[in-house]
């Protein structure tokens, strides 16, 4: 092939993947077969730097109906009823274009979900900006991503009709030169009725529907898979642009046409569009499949066959129909005013041909790319940052009174109310919202059909991952299903989005290998497998990377939607009880953050037993009527979780703990949480049976807020809680 290492260059493939490729083809491809290699080989769609780490995740339990390797996760929540869920990436097209890249991200989840036969009915992100509190060029444009972002999800989930009922947010330089932007959506559907991605049956129709095919979102794959550089900033065109409202025209055809038995299978066409939709249908099913792109509707004039093939245009969809009744699919389609056309048919040949004007213009192998892509065992070495950091601690600095302490801590733009952000999704539509936004802890819907409640959290400290990259992945899924029991509910699986730096640096590539092993071990201790999931990687600018940032969704099942916990005091008078052991674990920590400019120390202990027994004694106290509310104990310690009980209820606390030390007020040990208790004697009782220890450490009441030897009215603590994040991300306007 002539001109060789630039064409390598362009389609991002090594020499060995070249040769690799003149073996499966047995001979030299051609300009199209190998952008199609390109895409398909690409980190975003083939995992080849992390399917290694991948294989072995704890997936199967008696309720997992769909494991990873489907569009979305599939549970079972009894009555018929199933859950389907997954959380994917948008990261490098939000950081180039926020706000369509942000509201293109939610489309494509939504998109995973309803294709798998379910009608969404939540979303909830995780978002990872930079510094926004600083006056600098930096800070100000970290506020024009959050600003873009938070209205790019905003308004595509709103003209949805999908409530958007939680998520995180969270600020660090790190994220200065890449933000994160996870989308999770969760859906409902008939456990019986699950439709899945393939196509198989000789002769029967492919089918092409939703909106036309234009060039936007050109090799966006292949864009995620590499890091930003000052050479490779023009890359606006390849940020894909949404249409909510032809969305959701899709999506309620979909869900009529699966009320029929027209259908054999559904794919979103997601990143690498056309391509990875047509080739993961052919290849799951082990079929060939012919495909006339002359006959894919286009939105823009004088396309050539890359460009249908490679395009990310939102809103489409890839149908294999049963041979007669397609038709009756763009019946269908037609009726809810989509594009919907015939533009191939499945064959028994094993490969992918593709035809233009009726020229073959590629025929390339079906399982070797989308089955047998490169799985790469990269080098990996600790990273020597992690000794010089194990060493701080809070005494290597000059110290701070508690009271000074609270008033930094309880600021910090980490803890405080993000109402500006999640005012702007409707988070009550479809009336099944329990626990909104803002409600602290999970997030909680109503499921209609059979009375239950399903409860999702989504969590992950960064700062912990950074210390210590396999405990801190632990404690990611121990949080999320800590959050879920809070609520009541009983955690039953997990989705992920694994975010991280550029796996060609062995550095990076051995946090990504210890946080797998971290998911690996909490899950499989703690009964939630993982169904569904999401790599993104080189997520790293001018030789920076991110935090690693393995973002968990866990999702759990209160059997009764009656009795749903809140995370705010709810009567005065009450007794507030500590549950677990507080040791003076400062590693990661938001005090040596916020007042040390510090990320250092060590991850305090992971007990799963203990977080096991602190998750039985909510859930089953909560079963007994026992409790009023509870909320589990974390960034900021003891002292800023009271804080927001306090805040969130406008109601006073009085609390006095003994520690170790004073200062471990803002301590962050696992395994703990507070809870206002009904009956105090079966409460204490039950913690004995569960084997746990519990303390009461104070009541509810008055107009103001004291632990220990920290105190403040409750209407400056308001006042802080709910207006400090509007302040400074307003600052600009």
């Amino acid at each position: 092939m002539k001109n060789l290492e630039e064409v390598l260059k362009k389609n991002k493939l090594t020499v060995d993947e070249y040769n690799n490729i003149l073996t499966i083809m047995g001979r030299e491809p051609n300009a199209l077969e190998m952008s199609i290699f390109s895409s398909m080989w690409s980190e975003h769609c083939s995992y080849k730097s992390s399917k290694k780490y991948l294989n072995g995740f704890p997936t199967k339990a008696p309720w997992v109906i769909q494991g990873p390797g489907e569009n979305a996760g599939v549970i079972d929540i009894g009555d018929g009823m199933a859950a389907v869920f997954k959380m994917e990436s948008h990261n490098h097209p939000s950081f180039i274009e926020p706000y369509q890249g942000a509201a293109t991200g939610v489309g494509g989840i939504l998109r995973d979900v309803f294709t798998m036969g379910a009608r969404p009915v939540a979303n909830m992100n995780s978002l990872r900006f930079g510094n926004i509190t600083n006056n600098d060029k930096i800070s100000k444009h970290q506020r024009y991503l959050v600003r873009g972002v938070v209205a790019g999800i905003g308004d595509y989930g709103n003209c949805m009709g999908v409530p958007t009922i939680g998520g995180e947010t969270f600020f660090d330089e790190s994220y200065n030169g890449n933000i994160l932007v996870n989308a999770f959506t969760l859906g409902l559907a008939k456990s019986d009725e699950i439709f899945y991605g393939k196509a198989e049956g000789i002769g029967n129709p492919v089918v092409y529907v939703g909106s036309k095919t234009g060039r936007d979102g050109l090799g966006g794959a292949v864009m995620a898979s590499d890091s930003f550089t000052e050479e490779n900033k023009s890359l606006r065109p390849t940020v894909q642009v949404g249409d909510p409202f032809a969305e959701k025209l899709l999506l309620e055809a979909c869900l009529e046409l699966f009320k029929q038995d027209y259908i054999v299978g559904i794919q979103d066409m997601g990143a690498a569009g056309l391509t990875s939709s047509s080739f993961e249908m052919a290849g799951r099913s082990g079929s060939g499949m012919i495909m006339h792109l002359d006959r894919v509707p286009a939105r823009e004039e004088g396309m050539e066959p890359f460009e249908f093939m490679l395009s990310e245009s939102q809103e489409r969809m890839l149908i294999c129909a049963k041979k007669g009744y397609e038709h009756k699919v763009l019946e269908i389609f037609h009726k809810w005013d989509l594009d919907a056309e015939v533009i191939g048919e499945v064959t028994n040949s094993g490969n992918m041909e593709l035809f233009w004007h009726g020229k073959r213009v590629a025929d390339i192998p079906v399982q070797p790319i989308s089955e047998a892509a490169p799985i790469y065992d990269r080098p990996v070495r600790e990273p020597a940052y992690l000794k010089k950091i194990a060493v701080i601690n809070c005494d290597d600095f000059e110290s701070v009174t508690n009271q000074d302490a609270f008033i930094k801590l309880v600021s910090s733009v980490e803890v405080v109310d993000k109402a500006w952000i999640y005012e702007q999704y409707d988070s009550m539509v479809q009336t099944n919202t329990i626990k909104a936004p803002g409600s602290l802890d999970a997030s909680v819907i109503r499921v209609k059909q059979n009375g239950k409640a399903l409860a999702m959290s989504s969590d992950c400290n960064p700062r912990y991952n950074y210390i210590d990259p396999k405990n801190g992945a632990a404690a990611a899924v121990m949080e999320s299903g800590r959050n879920v029991a809070m609520s009541g509910a009983r955690p039953l699986a997990i989705t992920d989005c694994l975010n991280y730096g550029n796996p060609e640096n062995p550095e990076i590539m051995w946090q990504f290998a210890q946080g797998c092993y971290g998911i690996k071990e909490a899950c499989a201790a703690l009964h939630t497998p993982v169904v569904s999931g999401n790599v993104s990687l080189y997520n790293e600018t001018n030789g920076v990377g991110v935090f690693p940032t393995p973002a968990i969704v866990m999702v759990g099942l209160n059997e009764d939607a009656n009795k749903v916990l809140p995370s705010a005091f709810v009567n005065d008078g009450a007794s507030i009880y500590l549950v677990g052991e507080t040791k003076s674990d400062f590693g990661g920590s938001l005090y040596m953050k916020e007042l040390f400019d510090a990320v250092g120390g060590k991850l305090a202990c992971i007990d799963y037993a203990k977080e096991l027994k602190l998750w039985n004694l909510v859930i089953e106290a909560n079963r007994a009527g026992l409790l009023s509310s509870a909320k589990d104990v974390n960034v900021g310690g003891i002292a800023i979780a009271l804080a927001k009980m306090s805040a969130k209820s406008g109601k006073g606390v009085t609390c006095k703990l003994s520690l170790d030390n004073t200062r471990d007020i803002f301590a962050e040990s696992f395994s703990r949480a507070l809870v206002e208790v009904r009956d105090e004697n079966d409460f204490e009782t039950l913690a004995k049976e569960v084997g746990i220890k519990v303390e009461k450490i104070g009541t509810i009441g008055g107009k103001s807020f004291t632990c220990n030897d920290v105190s403040m009215d409750i209407e400056q603590l308001q006042d802080i809680y709910f207006n400090r994040f509007m302040q400074v991300i307003e600052q600009d306007l």
